[in-house]
């Protein structure tokens, strides 16, 4: 029988657009409850959410279809980005670990090392 070569292609838990955006996601919503952070700061999100469902837009949609639809996409990047910048950076390293800790798994725990033997239901 053919021996199975270990793979060494693993593919991390944190890893991934969706992954990254959900944390980033995390970190927003967690900034704008703490009361460490300014109120001012937290109108910018505020703002890039009401730019989004605005019936006012810089670059119309109609107009210019795909350039329409990443002005939306740039302005709540932008928010994001100068809100979590305007933060205290301490307040953001401490969520930033609370959300790493959540999602902190090690990975060889989960690996499982077994070997299997085939078995047939004839008798010799």
């Amino acid at each position: 029988m053919d021996e199975k070569k270990p793979t060494t292609l693993t593919i991390g838990q944190k890893s991934g657009v969706v992954h990254e955006t959900i944390n980033h996601l995390k970190l927003i919503f967690r900034l704008m409850g703490d009361s460490r952070v300014n109120i001012f700061a937290k109108l910018i999100p505020i703002g890039a959410m009401i730019y989004l469902f605005s019936p006012v837009d810089i670059l119309p949609g109609v107009a210019l279809p795909v350039i329409g639809a990443l002005d939306d996409a740039a302005i709540l990047w932008l928010g994001s980005y100068v809100f979590t910048e305007l933060c205290p950076p301490a307040v953001v390293q401490e969520h930033l670990k609370e959300i790493a800790g959540n999602m902190n798994v090690n990975a060889q725990d989960e690996v499982v090392d077994v070997e299997a033997t085939d078995v047939s239901d004839k008798q010799s």
